[in-house]
């Protein structure tokens, strides 16, 4: 990711002749300290004609310390000047959907005439292969799952934890929900887990392989309350109706995703239902909103520890001047 070097609080480099202004508009600091008694200061006085006045030692400045110290104080300005590296704002998942997959597990799941790399498994077993992927790539979205046979049973309620969906998907298996196709029933149950929630965008994935058996709701009239609901239900019909082991009933199913302004489509393997997928992905794309924080690296401990390191530098160099100067006076007056 790439990152942009930048200065939170420019303003501080104002304060950067503040020393010199004090320096220059203060007055100089004065102390007072005993004199030297001198005999006869009078008479002297007397015989030159001059007047006493008051006078003071004046240091001589010293350049090495003067850079030292200005060095210092330009390191401690960069650092409460905030230097980071800004790295561009991220682009966050946007939660704003439920996301529902309703899945036939009757008996005729069982059939073992779908296509996968080659070999024929169970029908379920491939649709659920490609599922695990399915739900992998919906990061963001509320998912919920439901399985359906001759009665229908919430497997997870909406969450956003998609490893929780997967894991259930993976649990379930053929026959669990009973040995019928009950396609009204799981609509309808799918519409009141809608109902318990308070998100808008409401979508449901119905996947089956047969023709409705229920007699308690039709599919249509169930399909009407999910329109009511402002539920999309995209249906996906498993297998091949033209073949002589598939009870599809792809009219029923076309008319329940037009009358919720959605999709159908038929999957009669797995590279037709990863196809199926991707493309639902792109009907109901994951939606991204900017992120507000962006990620930072604080510099502001270089500058600093520069400064700590001057001011140890020049405390050594004026500690060692000492020393060498007492030495040498030391060996002037032997």
């Amino acid at each position: 990711m790439p990152e942009n070097f930048e200065i939170a609080h420019i303003w501080v480099f104002w304060l950067l002749p503040l020393p010199f202004l004090i320096y220059w508009l203060l007055p100089p600091l004065r102390l007072k300290s005993a004199s030297l008694s001198m005999p006869n200061f009078g008479k002297v006085q007397e015989y030159t004609g001059e007047k006493p006045r008051s006078s003071a030692m004046i240091k001589r400045r010293n350049f090495f310390s003067f850079t030292i110290l200005t060095l210092i104080w330009i390191c401690l300005l960069g650092a409460l000047s905030s230097p980071q590296l800004v790295a561009d704002p991220e682009m966050k998942v946007k939660t704003s959907r439920n996301f529902l997959v309703v899945a036939d597990i009757s008996f005729s799941m069982a059939q073992k005439d779908w296509v996968d790399n080659g070999q024929k498994v169970r029908r379920w077993d491939g649709v659920k292969s490609v599922m695990h992927e399915f739900i992998s790539k919906r990061e963001g979205d509320r998912m919920g799952l439901i399985f359906f046979g001759s009665s229908a049973y919430i497997q997870a309620p909406f969450t956003p934890d998609l490893v929780t969906v997967d894991a259930m998907l993976e649990e379930a298996d053929v026959g669990m929900a009973g040995q019928m196709t009950n396609i009204g029933k799981a609509i309808v149950k799918g519409i009141e887990m809608f109902d318990q929630d308070t998100i808008k965008t409401k979508v449901m994935l119905l996947l089956t392989d047969g023709i409705d058996a229920g007699t308690e709701i039709l599919p249509l009239d169930a399909a009407d309350m999910a329109k009511k609901d402002s539920i999309m239900v995209y249906t996906i019909g498993i297998g091949d109706p033209n073949s002589g082991s598939s009870d599809l009933d792809e009219k029923t199913l076309v008319e329940i995703s037009e009358m919720t302004n959605a999709q159908y489509f038929r999957a009669i393997d797995t590279e037709r239902l990863n196809e199926i997928y991707d493309e639902l992905n792109r009907l109901e794309p994951i939606e991204y909103e900017e992120e507000e924080f962006k990620p930072k690296t604080l510099l502001f401990y270089y500058p600093l520890a520069v400064a700590l390191f001057l001011a140890i530098f020049q405390s050594l160099i004026l500690s060692i001047y000492k020393v060498f100067h007492q030495f040498k006076n030391k060996n002037n007056n032997d």
